[in-house]
């Protein structure tokens, strides 16, 4: 009668044929999976990795050693 791959290739057309208005959204919707992952892993490698420097954005904090607007000159 069937075999095994014959009833797997009938069962992907008919899936294909039932759900051919969501396929699109599904693609879409699995490639966004796919980037998330992938940016995901490379944000893990890159943080494992301490040769890279990391940017962080942000404001300068003043330096609290010197007092604010004097300068000390010593001669």
């Amino acid at each position: 009668m069937f075999g095994l791959s014959e009833l797997a290739i009938i069962l992907i057309v008919v899936i294909a044929v039932l759900c051919a208005k969501k396929l699109p959204e599904l693609a879409r919707s699995a490639g966004k999976s796919a980037r998330i992952l992938k940016a995901e892993a490379r944000a893990m490698k890159d943080e494992d990795d301490p040769s890279v420097p990391r940017v962080i954005q942000g404001e300068t904090a003043p330096d609290d050693s010197k007092p604010q607007g004097t300068q000390q000159h010593r001669q």
